[in-house]
């Protein structure tokens, strides 16, 4: 098109200059008016396809986060579980220590220790027993001897 206006620039005159230019702006005038019809034609077509390729992305990604989100939530809770028990274990040995130091500090001061009392209550229990059946024992003897008389 510009050669055409220099071509006729250099041809001819004014006068075929001015309806040359006169005939390209209505052209380019034209081509707008086509243009932007096509656009407001096709246009809403353009949208509606984008907006509904806005909403498959928008699912799909939606679906990505929550899957996401729940990989880290399980290994989240993975983790706490593991520090929780980490943190019990800790806790428990800790307390096997204590407990420990508890019981030699009572053992050399001479405190009976939990075990060496209930030893002495089976003891006595055995004691008791042996007693018992040995005071009976005579009894019984003495009561046959009477009734065989």
């Amino acid at each position: 098109m510009v050669r055409k206006l220099k071509a006729l620039a250099d041809n001819a005159g004014d006068k075929q200059l001015v309806k040359t230019v006169r005939d390209s702006a209505q052209q380019i005038w034209l081509a707008g008016l086509g243009a932007f019809a096509k656009a407001q034609a096709e246009g809403s077509k353009v949208f509606d396809a984008l907006v509904k390729e806005g909403k498959i992305i928008n699912n799909r990604t939606r679906k990505v986060a929550e899957s996401k989100v729940s990989e880290m939530t399980n290994t989240l809770g993975k983790m706490a579980t593991k520090a929780t028990n980490q943190a019990t274990g800790s806790w428990d040995k800790l307390e096997q220590v204590f407990e420990d130091r508890v019981a030699r500090a009572l053992n050399r001061i001479g405190v009976p220790t939990n075990n060496d009392i209930n030893n002495l209550a089976k003891r006595v229990e055995e004691l008791t027993a042996s007693v018992q059946k040995l005071t009976r024992t005579p009894a019984k003897k003495a009561a046959k001897r009477k009734a065989a008389k």
